[in-house]
């Protein structure tokens, strides 16, 4: 079953307009349909759910605030974006309060009108996502219980889970920090032969390379100082389950060797031993980092790369897999909601809007502590966006202060960095402010806040701030 194609209303009282903007947006996979006036689209509106209309403001007898009025009324997720001229910058700021989603001042670029149509749609979509996820009582559990989504690219991830699971294939499984390479470790696991059986997860991060070897084949009693007893490792312990090795860019060239051995018959021999141990193991290792090009590098051995490239998985950040930051809060919220006891029904438009609006360079680890958060700080049946803090250029930058670098370089870098977010939306407003304030005359405003007109456009490029083009749509 083909999924519908999104519905377009223009309305605008001149048909030259409206046959250019049906033109515009073909290229945009849409079903796009125009009025005449705002009576006619009245008329359409009744028997007719538009995903989007886009109305000129100023029309004779019915205008676009009518239109905009009654839209809000009958149907509160149709977006409406305003045409309104610069001469009427009240009347934008109007529509806006009354709740359309944009406005587009004229004349306008066809580029100009079919961002914005996409931007609708793309906040439509949202809306429609968060209201069935509101209106959903019993909630369907994924392949894993907890890869949630329905994206093309987590489908594929959890596609990949289930032709491996009931294999002993050795997996790695690559990813961003923070997008859940553990839980899809869980997940081959728990769909496996083996699920009964133990599920050791192990941090090669944290640990120095004696302690890692000894917790990964432990040793015999004397084999080091302090070593007063033999200690089976987690191989041994592991005996038919699986062991996750996370981040093993981390281990040593050495262990690495001693890695290869073992992935080739499960065997090893403990620290201080000379008697082989032999196991049924299943490995699973995980990265953050691009280990190809540590082979390159020499940090990695290669022969131990190929070894454990056999089924790799790649889960994509959350930026890329927009349409599952929604399912993947409401999982969060009523998991929270259990553990603290509280009964909040789901997210409100604007904390969804925040929520979905936002790149979250922390991935599902960052968006699991912002609705922690959240349900802490609620009192309402809904979270709204006062329980979600502003996310953008300051997030960033709070996700920096987090990171701890390693080295002096990446320290270099990471100040380096905070500095420039710091500045970018302060610079940024400041230019769009001088701009408003002088009908976007760029010598003007240059002039009055004490700037080359050079340096000013400079900024502005910077910061992709563009003037209104005169080869536009006449609107």
């Amino acid at each position: 079953m083909t999924a519908r194609k999104p519905l377009i209303l223009i309305v605008d009282d001149e048909p030259a307009i409206c046959r250019n903007c049906v033109k515009i947006l073909s290229k945009v996979d849409c079903d796009v349909r125009y009025a005449l006036s705002g009576h006619e689209a009245l008329k359409m509106i009744d028997g007719t759910v538009f995903d989007v209309v886009v109305t000129d403001l100023k029309m004779s007898n019915v205008g676009g605030m009518e239109v905009l009025r009654r839209l809000k009324v009958c149907c509160p997720e149709t977006m409406t974006v305003v045409i309104t001229g610069y001469a009427t910058v009240s009347s934008a700021v109007e529509v806006m309060k009354m709740g359309a989603f944009d406005y587009l001042p004229k004349p306008f670029t066809p580029v100009e009108l079919r961002a914005v149509v996409q931007q609708a749609l793309a906040q439509k979509e949202m809306l429609t996502q968060n209201r069935q996820l509101l209106e959903q009582k019993q909630r369907r559990k994924s392949f894993s219980h907890q890869l949630i989504g329905e994206s093309p690219k987590i489908k594929k991830v959890i596609s990949m889970v289930q032709k491996v699971a009931p294999t002993d294939a050795t997996v790695l499984v690559c990813g961003e920090s923070g997008t859940g390479k553990e839980l899809i470790s869980r997940a081959i696991h728990a769909n496996s032969n083996r699920s009964s059986n133990v599920f050791f997860a192990v941090d090669c991060g944290t640990l120095s390379e004696t302690l890692l070897e000894s917790e990964l084949f432990g040793y015999a009693k004397g084999a080091f100082t302090g070593a007063h007893q033999d200690k089976d490792g987690i191989f041994k312990l592991a005996d038919g389950g699986t062991v996750f090795l996370d981040e093993i860019s981390n281990i040593s060239l050495s262990v690495q060797s001693k890695l290869l051995r073992f992935l080739e018959n499960r065997e090893f021999l403990p620290l201080g031993s000379t008697r082989t141990q032999k196991v049924d193991v299943r490995l699973i290792f995980a990265t953050n980092q691009n280990l190809e090009e540590m082979v390159k590098e020499g940090s990695f051995r290669q022969d131990f790369y190929y070894r454990i490239f056999v089924y790799p998985i790649l889960i994509p950040p959350l930026k890329e897999r927009k349409a599952d930051i929604l399912p993947i809060s409401y999982h969060f919220l009523h998991q929270f909601c259990l553990g603290f006891g509280k009964k909040i029904t789901g997210f409100d438009n604007d904390a969804a809007a925040r929520l979905t609006g936002y790149d979250w360079p922390g991935n599902v680890r960052q968006l699991r502590n912002v609705i922690e958060r959240a349900v802490i700080l609620s009192e309402k049946e809904r979270i709204t966006g006062k329980e979600i803090p502003l996310l953008g250029e300051m997030a960033d930058i709070e996700a920096l202060f987090e990171h701890v670098p390693e080295t002096n370089e990446a320290l270099k870098r990471v100040k380096k960095e905070i500095r420039q977010k710091a500045v970018i939306k302060v610079e940024k407003n400041f230019i769009i402010n001088a701009l408003a304030k002088h009908n976007w005359n760029i010598t003007q405003a240059a002039r009055k806040v004490g700037l080359q007109r050079t340096n000013f456009q400079a900024l502005m490029k910077k910061h992709n701030i563009k003037l209104p083009k005169k080869n536009t749509v006449d609107a």
